[in-house]
């Protein structure tokens, strides 16, 4: 009988000791939820968005009428440097994705803003949709090449650049077909630099201001802005 009584210590002291391995052992998700949740879009996302969407078409808008003698002088200068002033077709989609922090943001800034810009009525029409379209994807492809991770300056920067060649690559097949390589060259080259500064660079110190005073502090931006202070 003691014999089987310690055989029974022994047996309990083991499937304890098992017990303990599955329990340390067992996956756990709660680490991959924050990751995914970090990429689920909110109600105030959505809001957020769409108020940033509609006032950048509205500059769009005033853009439309103020481009073409603003930038006469360039194109004057060198046919093609025109492209410069492009930036401010683009910063929709920049600053949106900088704000909201969530896939997709770029493209839909940019294309309600070309939404109010072709409601409004100019001179492109419905092809000002393709052109939201495909310059919102540019800024998206660099911010998801990143990861969407990389907010800093550079991240917005080369995301300006994205939409500026997305610009003149639909610029050029749109309205300015079988043009001469300089013109393509030059016009290419402005585009993305326009997008770099204007939709990229300002974007960004745009953002940092509207975090600085606070009205972002639901936003991963305006925490990020608060932090440091």
């Amino acid at each position: 009988m003691p014999a089987q009584g310690a055989d029974t210590l022994e047996t309990r002291a083991i499937h304890q000791v098992k017990g303990t391995k599955v329990t340390t052992t067992a996956p756990s998700t709660s680490t991959s939820t924050p990751a995914r949740l970090r990429f689920r879009w909110r109600v105030i996302d959505i809001v957020v968005a769409s108020v940033i969407g509609v006032a950048s078409g509205l500059i769009f808008v005033v853009w439309n009428v103020a481009s073409s003698p603003v930038t006469a002088p360039l194109e004057a200068l060198l046919p093609g440097l025109q492209a410069v002033g492009g930036g401010f077709w683009l910063f929709a989609g920049v600053l949106t994705a900088l704000v909201i922090r969530k896939p997709g943001a770029a493209i839909y800034g940019e294309v309600v803003a070309a939404s109010v810009s072709a409601l409004i009525g100019n001179q492109w029409g419905i092809l000002t949709l393709v052109s939201g379209l495909t310059q919102g994807l540019g800024a998206e492809i660099v911010f998801a090449a990143f990861l969407y991770a990389n907010w800093r300056a550079s991240g917005a920067i080369l995301a300006g650049a994205g939409a500026g060649l997305a610009m003149a690559i639909t610029d050029l097949v749109l309205w300015y077909p079988g043009s001469a390589l300089p013109f393509i060259v030059i016009y290419t080259v402005s585009a993305i630099v326009g997008g770099m500064l204007i939709a990229g660079l300002l974007s960004w110190l745009a953002t940092r201001g509207l975090a600085a005073t606070g009205a972002l502090s639901r936003f991963g931006a305006g925490r990020e802005i608060a932090k440091r202070v």
